[in-house]
């Protein structure tokens, strides 16, 4: 546990302590009376309220229409599995003023639906509902499939044979051995909906506001510091206590599970129930991913003079149509972005591998008090780690405000939770006894986590690096304020020029935000390749 807990002291921790305390703190005194005037304002209640229940909401509406996908990809196999299998991931990487904007051409005025049958959804809940679970389709795709394809499905054929019916069988053999990870995906969709800002602000306008966007607004544009840290503590707090009520609750439902090779498990649909349900999770995938994703696309191509590269080849140049937003060609943010992810990646499967393997060994409360603790990044404000960022680690022997490292550490923050919540039910799903007896042959328990815990958890290490790596190529909020003008990633890239008026500036963004979405999706392709490969299987 040393690693992980020094890694989240000095850049979680620390960063976070030092912002809220100057809010919370006057002539060097302690104001504690802040909170009570803060929380007894009606307009911060409105928010509170609206936070929690759309993040339940978008929460329930995403295992709704993302679990049969779990099972398709988990148990089925057909062509095109893996690429649609990253396909339906690269939302999750994307900027959220992007996906904003793209769906607000679907669901705006003159969007889609507007031309097609005079339908406006934008400013209202359930635009902000179906960006949620755009974003978040693939956390329970991944999360829960991940373990369903691994999960024996001869113990519930065996439970059909004693008489039980197909519901009785799933809900009283497979339901129970996937409830970890159905626990771990909702939990994620809901600290991602719950701290939602770019979706909520460009698709919910100004009757709608979540606690994060309440908190940028109270510092960027008020300059409220003391409001926003008192919103910050809140958050925290509420993130804090749903996940200590989460792991007690999955804690008592974890068992040892048989686990198989994923391709013992997958086989062609049979019969016109289980085609049915094929078509239609590729349906769902159609209309809710692939759709805003070709907006985008065709956005990029669509210049004043008709659809050409315009756009793309004025990323190779900087100040293009008089426009002085970067000190480099915009196009070397792809660089920039790629090598950032790699080290981020490195680093969350460094730092979340081994508290992965620490909380395994259910070492007291200290252990599954940290568990908790490890998905706090992701609960958050992201605006909050980024100013804690630039006001902490600017002595020494921290001095990194000019460092390059500095980015790939804010980006593995929200990394490390990933792959954390990816490997543990696994990891906790391999059979004791297994270990017991390579200790007994005279293996070290180093060696028995090599040669007995690696190669069962291989698959997961892969999603989790996939993971690791996705979301270090989206990371926006505490990048936003880190990244040097003359190395930007690719969403601080797109925000740049999202910020700016113009036709070239939002032209430029598309194809930004276009070649971010094929770099994600070659890249989770390659994943796939890795992960399907012969030598893998157990």
């Amino acid at each position: 546990m040393a690693v992980p807990v020094v890694f989240f002291a000095v850049f979680f921790a620390y960063p976070v302590t030092a912002i809220v305390g100057r809010g919370l703190k006057a002539g060097g005194d302690w104001q504690f009376g802040r909170i009570g005037d803060v929380l007894s304002r009606p307009d911060i209640l409105d928010v509170l309220w609206f936070t929690t229940w759309q993040a339940l909401a978008s929460t329930a509406l995403t295992l709704l229409i993302a679990l049969p996908g779990a099972y398709v990809f988990a148990r089925f196999d057909f062509p095109g599995k893996q690429v649609l299998r990253a396909v339906v991931t690269v939302p999750f990487v994307l900027p959220t003023v992007v996906v904003g904007t793209a769906f607000l051409a679907l669901l705006g005025r003159g969007g889609l639906l507007d031309e097609l049958w005079g339908v406006r959804l934008d400013t209202t809940v359930w635009a902000i509902l179906l960006a949620h679970v755009f974003f978040n389709y693939a956390v329970v795709v991944r999360t829960v499939g991940g373990l369903w394809s691994q999960l024996d499905p001869r113990q519930e054929e065996a439970a059909r044979v004693l008489g039980a019916g197909r519901f009785a069988a799933f809900r009283r053999v497979t339901l129970p051995a996937l409830a970890p990870a159905v626990a771990a995906a909702a939990l994620m969709v809901f600290l991602f909906t719950f701290t939602s800002f770019g979706v909520v602000q460009i698709l919910g306008g100004p009757a709608y506001s979540t606690l994060e966007v309440e908190i940028y607004r109270q510092t960027a544009q008020l300059l409220d510091l003391p409001t926003a840290a008192v919103l910050t503590l809140v958050q925290f707090a509420a993130v804090g206590g749903i996940l200590a009520v989460h792991a007690a609750t999955v804690r008592r439902r974890e068992r040892a599970l048989k686990l198989v090779d994923p391709a013992q498990t997958s086989r062609r649909p049979r019969g016109a129930g289980q085609w049915a349900l094929l078509g239609g999770v590729l349906l769902t995938a159609l209309l809710l991913i692939l759709l805003p994703l070709g907006v985008l696309v065709e956005r990029s191509f669509d210049g004043p003079g008709g659809y050409g590269f315009g756009y793309y080849e004025a990323l190779q140049s900087v100040g293009a149509g008089g426009s002085s937003t970067f000190l480099v060609p915009p196009l070397e943010a792809v660089g920039n972005s790629l090598r950032y992810a790699l080290v981020a990646t490195l680093v969350a499967l460094v730092v979340g591998g081994l508290a992965a393997a620490a909380l395994t060994r259910r070492a007291g409360r200290l252990v599954r008090g940290f568990d908790a603790l490890l998905m706090l990044p992701l609960g958050v404000s992201a605006v909050t780690v980024g100013f804690g960022f630039l006001i902490t680690l600017d002595e020494p022997p921290l001095d990194l405000r000019t460092s390059w490292i500095l980015v790939p550490l804010a980006q593995a923050l929200v990394g490390v939770p990933f792959v954390v919540r990816t490997m543990l039910p696994v990891l906790r799903a391999v059979d004791e006894r297994l270990r017991e007896a390579a200790g007994v042959l005279g293996a070290s328990p180093l060696r028995a986590w090599r040669e007995v815990d690696l190669p069962l958890v291989r698959r997961a290490v892969l999603v989790a690096a996939g993971f690791a790596f996705a979301v270090s190529l989206g990371e926006f909020g505490a990048t936003v304020f880190i990244a040097r003008p003359d190395n930007p990633t690719l969403p601080v890239a797109v925000a740049r020029l999202l910020g700016r008026s113009g036709e070239l500036n939002y032209g430029q963004a598309m194809a930004l935000s276009t070649i971010l979405m094929l770099v994600c999706a070659v890249s989770l392709l390659l994943l796939e390749r890795i992960r399907t490969d012969r030598s893998g299987e157990f």
